[in-house]
């Protein structure tokens, strides 16, 4: 499974000739350089070395544990390039950097063999949304190209991996709280790990809560494909697309949240409505951003594997 090293971007345009707006996309945004990495790409390469606004990171996708996380890949005094090893603890992806030839956990960023083992890469907030939602909030963004290839790009090589009861290659004991392939999003806040459903934040639309004294909303728009479902990522039922920020504003003042059931929110206090984003785009509060909440969109039975002590929101 090669890295992608030389990355090449098209224009929205050029992307919009072979990803559908349903396709699901990482987004990444530095000093103003917004890119999205189409899943229709990294389902075939898992990490792809960059450099967005000028600093240096890697964009990485474990399909078996659907687990989307980009790391900053300047590290103890130099700037690492990953690659794959073809390893996997928990089903999860074993990343090597080329410097050192430690071995990292892709779902923890924790290395666990060699020079660094025990240290911990940074990580960078970044979102899974759909191509027309990146298009929309991003029309001057760049989108990764298809790289020269031969990659069936655009297939999913795992039909149906996320209805399955018993995850492929996974060989640990399976937190029967949730289905094994269900989304959730998940938090790690200090003393508190917690997870949130997809299911029941689609159901809600929105879900205003607090955790380790941060009041957090968590939301959920439909319009994103699973990548992980049909044979042709674009023709994947609607898992939609959720996102964790902190609902305070204005030096401390918490705002509530409502869905608006068109994939827009409104906050009660102000009556401001907001984009999956987490930007005001209407109303009094036009213009400010939230602030994201680093969040992890994966399949539950990894999440539980790597923090069992996770604490699941909703009825248990």
């Amino acid at each position: 499974i090669p890295a992608i090293d030389a990355s090449i971007f098209e224009t929205i345009d050029a992307a919009a000739t072979w990803l559908s707006d349903r396709d699901p996309v990482i987004v990444f945004v530095q000093n103003g350089d917004a890119r999205a990495y189409p899943l229709a790409i990294l389902i075939w390469h898992e990490i792809v070395n960059d450099v967005v606004g000028g600093k240096p990171v890697t964009v990485t996708f474990c399909p078996l544990c659907n687990a989307s996380i980009v790391f900053d890949r300047a590290f103890g005094g130099q700037v690492l390039d990953f690659g794959t090893t073809g390893k996997l603890r928990n089903s999860d992806l074993i990343m090597y950097d080329r410097q050192t030839e430690t071995w990292w956990q892709q779902f923890t960023g924790q290395g666990i063999v060699g020079k660094h083992a025990g240290e911990q890469l940074a990580f960078l907030s970044s979102q899974v949304i759909s191509f027309a939602d990146y298009a929309a909030e991003f029309p001057d963004g760049q989108v990764l190209a298809r790289p020269p290839v031969n990659r069936s790009y655009g297939a999913n090589p795992y039909t149906g991996y996320d209805s399955t009861q018993r995850p492929f290659l996974f060989q640990g004991e399976i937190d029967d709280r949730l289905p094994a392939t269900e989304r959730v999003a998940g938090v790690v806040l200090p003393g508190v790990v917690k997870a949130y459903p997809f299911t029941q934040v689609a159901a809600a639309g929105t879900i205003n809560d607090e955790v380790a004294g941060t009041p957090l909303v968590i939301f959920h728009k439909p319009g994103t494909a699973s990548a992980l479902d049909a044979g042709a990522i674009s023709e994947g039922r609607d898992v939609g697309s959720v996102a964790v920020f902190d609902r305070r504003i204005d030096g401390g003042r918490a705002l509530t949240f409502v869905a608006d059931g068109d994939g827009a929110y409104t906050d009660e206090e102000t009556g401001s409505v907001w984009n999956i984003l987490g930007q005001a785009v209407a109303g009094e509060l036009a213009g400010q951003r939230l602030t994201q909440i680093l969040a992890f969109d994966h399949f539950w039975f990894a999440w539980a594997a790597f923090h069992p002590e996770t604490e699941l929101y909703g009825p248990q």
